[in-house]
C-alpha cells in the first residue's frame, strides 16, 4: 500500500501539477528519502484522496503530478468511542489504538474515577496514527465530555454499550441487530465506572455488557471493544 500524507488543499484533477509543501513533505524528503518517480497518496482527511507521482524533489517540497483521484464513502456504521481519561503516559496510546481500529469519533470522558487530562496534542496524534494505518478519514477528537453529555449522546445513538466487568450480560447477547447507523461504545477509567454512572447510562438507554473474563486496561479495552462489536455488526 502506498505511503499516505495529508494536505489541506488536495489536488484532484488528473494531470494537475501540485507543490507538496508542508511538514509531511519535509518528512517525506528527509526521513523517507522520497525520490523522483515514486508514487504516494495525498488525502484531505475527510475521504477525498489523490494518487500522485513525484517528479521534482526539492529541499523542502516535492512537485507532484496527480495520476488518480477518488473519494472513500463512510461505512454504514459510524463508531463513537467514549473513553474515560487515562494516565498521561497511556493517553497517546489510547488515541493511536482507537484510530487504527477505525473509530470515527473519540470522546474523552471526565468520569468520577478519571485521573488524566485532555491534551491539545490528541488531534495531532489522531492525524499521525491515521497516516500510519493508511486511513483516509482522520477521526474527530472532541472536547472533554461530562457524564450528563454522554447520557445525551446515548439517547441519540442506535446502540450504546457500556463495558463493565460486574455484569453477566455477554457482548454477543447485547447486540441483537445489525441495523446500527450510530454506535456508541463507553470505556471506563482504570478505577472503574461508579454504580451511579452505570445507572445513569442505563436510564439513558445504554446496554451494559462484559468483555470476556479477563479485565483489560482502560487504554486497551477500546480497541478490543471496537473489534468485537464491528465483527458482530458485520462492519468488518
Amino acid at each position: 500500500m502506498l505511503t499516505l500524507f495529508f494536505v489541506e488543499d488536495l489536488p484532484t484533477r488528473i494531470g494537475q501539477i501540485y507543490e507538496f509543501d508542508n511538514d509531511d513533505a519535509r518528512h517525506a524528503i528527509r526521513v523517507l528519502r522520497m525520490a523522483a518517480g515514486e508514487k504516494f497518496m495525498l488525502a484531505d482527511g475527510s475521504g477525498a484522496w489523490s494518487q500522485v507521482k513525484a517528479f521534482a524533489v526539492k529541499k523542502k517540497s516535492i512537485e507532484v503530478e496527480v495520476v488518480a483521484s477518488g473519494y472513500q464513502d463512510r461505512l454504514p456504521t459510524t463508531i463513537t468511542v467514549v473513553q474515560a481519561l487515562t494516565k498521561s503516559d497511556r493517553a497517546k496510546e489510547v488515541i493511536e489504538l482507537l484510530t487504527e481500529a477505525g473509530v470515527d469519533r473519540i470522546v474523552p470522558w471526565a468520569a468520577s474515577h478519571s485521573i488524566g487530562k485532555v491534551s491539545d496534542k490528541f488531534s495531532i496524534t489522531a492525524r499521525e496514527a491515521s497516516k500510519q494505518s493508511r486511513r483516509l478519514r482522520i477521526p474527530e477528537v472532541t472536547d472533554i465530555a461530562t457524564t450528563e453529555q454522554i447520557c445525551e449522546a446515548i439517547q441519540l445513538s442506535d446502540l450504546a454499550i457500556v463495558f463493565h466487568e460486574n455484569t453477566e450480560v455477554k457482548l454477543s447477547d447485547a447486540v441483537s441487530s445489525h441495523n446500527v447507523a450510530h454506535l456508541l461504545i463507553i470505556i471506563g477509567p482504570e478505577g472503574g465506572i461508579t454504580t451511579n454512572e452505570i445507572d445513569q447510562f442505563r436510564v439513558a438507554g445504554a446496554k451494559v455488557a462484559v468483555m470476556g473474563r479477563p479485565v483489560l486496561r482502560s487504554a486497551h479495552a477500546g480497541i478490543a471493544a471496537v473489534a468485537a462489536v464491528s465483527a458482530l455488526l458485520k462492519v468488518w
